[in-house]
């Protein structure tokens, strides 16, 4: 009779403890302001976790590079010491050489293409690509097509020779500003603003997003739209974590990233009246292909021709 007592206060015990166990903390960090597309899809994503997931998950959302910038935010993911990170896709060469793709040149027409890519099934197997080396993505974000911008006029690529941007850590994106002439500078982001100001570096390439929210167009007299590639993002987590996760909370977690974010920061840059926007004309945007369309061949050992093909067949509307 005892025992049964013992048994039965057990299992009561373990119910309480289970009842009222402690939510699951999930530390997303980015690097990049609250009021960008990846800042507010953070938001966002933290909402509908906690949503469909009440009382079992909490999201702490830390933005602006508040727990790690962008050299650390992979180590800390892999060290378990965040457990979402959402770096842009050319920051994962050092794991896979096939997200390059997203750093070709003129690769896709406009967000649209790309969009169609990343829900293909070539663009589906990517998010698995790096499980290997300890990472799942859970999907991707858009921030847009980039735009070039310095303190000279861009019209031609010959305008760029000389000039010294700055990049993202990125082979493809330094290939493609030396084919130009250009001088690539790596640099963090969070540098990006005072680099800028204080003539370290000439100009830069962003989406409109973050020539705005990070007041880029106050330091730069002009900004051509180039539409030149594309800065995404791969919301990514440790697989291990990830797979240690019970069944339901991983469904709740994916569904709440399912989600799209598209905004145009283009007319407040223009309103604050601090830069001049240039617009190319068609042949002076075939120019700029045609100068840098040399990377696509350069880099299609690494990434494969057919996620080459693959991204260019996007391009056709359906």
């Amino acid at each position: 009779m005892k025992l049964i007592i013992a048994f039965c206060s057990a299992i009561l015990l373990s119910l309480s403890v289970a009842v009222s166990a402690d939510p699951i903390i999930i530390k997303y960090s980015h690097v990049v302001a609250v009021d960008t597309p990846k800042g507010q899809a953070a938001l966002k994503f933290k909402e509908l976790a906690e949503k469909y997931l009440p009382g079992k998950v909490k999201v702490e959302v830390f933005p602006n590079s508040q727990l790690y910038g962008d050299g650390k935010e992979m180590e800390a993911l892999l060290l378990g010491d965040v457990q979402i990170v959402a770096p842009a896709l050319a920051k994962f060469g050092k794991y896979t050489k096939k997200l390059q793709v997203f750093d070709l040149p003129f690769l896709f027409d406009n967000i649209e293409a790309v969009d169609r890519f990343q829900r293909s099934p070539k663009g589906l197997e990517l998010l698995n690509s790096m499980e290997d080396k300890g990472l799942i993505g859970l999907g991707f974000l858009h921030n847009g097509m980039k735009q070039l911008s310095a303190n000279v006029p861009l019209r031609t690529p010959e305008d760029a020779k000389g000039l010294k941007f700055r990049i993202m850590s990125s082979d493809v994106l330094e290939a493609q500003f030396k084919d130009i002439g250009a001088n690539p500078q790596k640099l963090a982001f969070a540098e990006v603003y005072q680099a800028l100001q204080s003539g370290v570096v000439d100009g830069a390439e962003n989406p409109w997003s973050n020539i705005y929210t990070k007041k880029f167009y106050e330091v730069q007299k002009y900004i051509t739209e180039s539409d030149h590639g594309v800065l995404d993002y791969m919301v990514v987590t440790n697989a291990k974590w990830w797979n240690g996760l019970p069944a339901d909370v991983r469904a709740g977690l994916a569904k709440a990233m399912a989600m799209t974010e598209d905004e145009s920061y283009r007319a407040k840059v223009i309103a604050a009246k601090k830069a001049e926007v240039i617009t190319l004309t068609k042949a002076q945007k075939a120019e700029w292909r045609k100068a840098m369309k040399p990377v696509w061949a350069q880099f299609e050992p690494e990434i494969g021709k057919d996620l080459i093909d693959a991204a260019q067949q996007a391009n056709e509307t359906k």
